[in-house]
C-alpha cells in the first residue's frame, strides 16, 4: 500500500520587519489597558536566534521524503530563501485566515486555521520555528498507517505566577476535551496509550497516579513537531466554532485561548495514534546563558530532534546567538537548495 504524503508547516515571523512591528503597535494599542493584562505579548514570542536556516538544511538532509513544505508568515520571506525551490510553499497570514481573524499576532489564530492551507496534505507535521531535525528521519517517525505517533501523559496543570497566560490556556484545553471524553473509561478503553511500555518511567508513573482522580487535571504538553490530521479540524470547527471564532479573534495570545494541542489531545484520546516515547524522539532545551547539553545534543547527534525553547530567561542575548549557531554550523556547513 503507498504511504499517504505528508507535508510540513513551518511557521515564522520577522520582528525586524517595521511594517509587522508598526502594525502590532497599533494593534496593542487598541486592546486597551485592561486588556493587556490578559495578553502575552513578551520578547520570547518574536525573538529571531537566526538559525532558521539550519531548519531547512535539517529537512533537506534528514527529511528528503517530505511532500511539500508550507512556510507560514505574515508576509515576509528571509532574504536568502530561495522562494522557487519546487518543494516550497510560501503561505502568507492572508492566505488562509480569514480577514476577521487578522492582523494576528498570536501562534493560535495561525494554528487554528492550518487546514485552510491551499493544498495541504491531509496528514501533516506542524513545526515551530525552534525545533530541529538533526539525525536521519522517515515518515514513521510522525504517521504510521495514517495514524499520528504521540505519546498520551497526564500532568496536572500549575498555577504558575511567572505566566500569566499558558497556565489558563492549559486548564481551558482540558476543559473542552472533558466534554468529549470520561476520563476513567478512556483509560479502560485503551489501556496501552496510556501505560506503553516505551513511555518514560516518570511519565508512566504520573498517568498511574492520575488514576486516583476521577477527572481530567491536564495533559502533559510533548513539545516538538505535531503531527496533525485535518479531520481533526473539521471537527472543532463543527462542534466548537463559537469558542475558536472567540479565539481567533485574539490579536495576541490570551487567556481565554485553546491552543493546537487540543487537536493532539483529541486524536490520542479518540484512540486515533501510534504510542511512543516521544522524549527519544525529540530533546527539550530551555535556553539558558550557558548551553552545553544542547551544543552537545546538536553536534553529536544525540537524538532525531530537538525543541529548543525560548523562555524569555536573562540571557546573554548576542552570546547565546552565536553559540547556536556555531553548533548548528558544525552539523550543517553547507547550504541547501532552499537557499539562495
Amino acid at each position: 500500500m503507498e504511504t499517504a504524503k505528508i507535508d510540513f508547516v513551518i511557521t515564522w515571523v520577522d520582528e525586524a520587519d517595521p511594517i509587522w512591528y508598526k502594525e502590532k503597535l497599533e494593534t496593542l494599542k487598541k486592546q486597551g489597558k485592561v486588556a493587556e493584562e490578559m495578553i502575552d505579548n513578551s520578547t520570547s514570542r518574536y525573538r529571531d536566534w537566526d538559525i532558521l536556516k539550519y531548519w531547512f538544511r535539517g529537512v533537506e538532509k534528514f527529511a528528503p521524503w517530505v511532500n511539500q513544505i508550507h512556510f507560514v508568515t505574515y508576509g515576509h520571506v528571509p532574504d536568502w530563501l530561495n522562494e522557487k525551490h519546487s518543494k516550497l510553499h510560501i503561505v502568507k497570514h492572508e492566505d488562509f485566515i480569514p480577514q476577521e481573524f487578522r492582523p494576528t499576532f498570536s501562534s493560535h489564530p495561525i494554528e487554528w486555521n492550518f487546514h485552510r492551507i491551499e493544498g495541504l496534505t491531509e496528514n501533516f507535521v506542524y513545526f515551530n520555528d525552534d525545533v530541529f531535525l538533526i539525525k536521519s528521519s522517515s515518515p514513521e517517525d510522525f504517521f504510521k498507517n495514517e495514524r499520528p505517533v504521540d505519546m498520551l501523559a497526564l500532568q496536572p496543570d500549575v498555577a504558575n505566577a511567572d505566566d500569566q497566560i499558558m497556565p489558563y490556556v492549559y486548564l481551558n484545553n482540558a476543559m473542552v476535551l472533558a466534554k468529549y471524553f470520561d476520563k476513567r473509561e478512556n483509560m479502560k478503553k485503551q489501556p496501552g496509550a496510556y501505560f506503553h511500555p516505551g513511555y518514560p518511567l516518570m511519565y508512566f508513573g504520573y498517568n498511574l497516579l492520575e488514576m486516583a482522580f476521577p477527572r481530567f487535571t491536564g495533559f502533559y504538553t510533548v513539545h516538538g513537531p505535531s503531527p496533525l490530521k485535518k479531520e481533526s479540524y473539521r471537527f472543532f470547527w463543527k462542534n466548537e466554532e463559537k469558542l475558536l471564532h472567540r479565539v481567533c479573534c485574539h490579536p495576541f495570545r490570551h487567556k481565554e485561548d485553546i491552543s493546537q494541542y487540543v487537536l493532539r489531545e483529541y486524536q490520542k484520546l479518540s484512540g486515533n495514534f501510534v504510542p511512543k516515547n516521544i522524549h527519544k524522539f525529540c530533546r527539550y532545551f530551555n535556553l539558558q546563558p550557558e548551553n552545553p547539553e544542547l551544543v552537545k545534543t546538536i553536534t553529536k547527534q544525540k537524538s532525531k530532534c530537538i525543541c529548543i525553547n525560548d523562555s524569555n530567561f536573562e540571557i546573554p542575548y548576542e552570546k547565546v546567538k552565536q553559540e547556536l549557531n556555531h553548533a548548528f554550523s558544525i552539523l550543517f556547513p553547507e547550504k541547501s537548495q532552499f537557499e539562495k
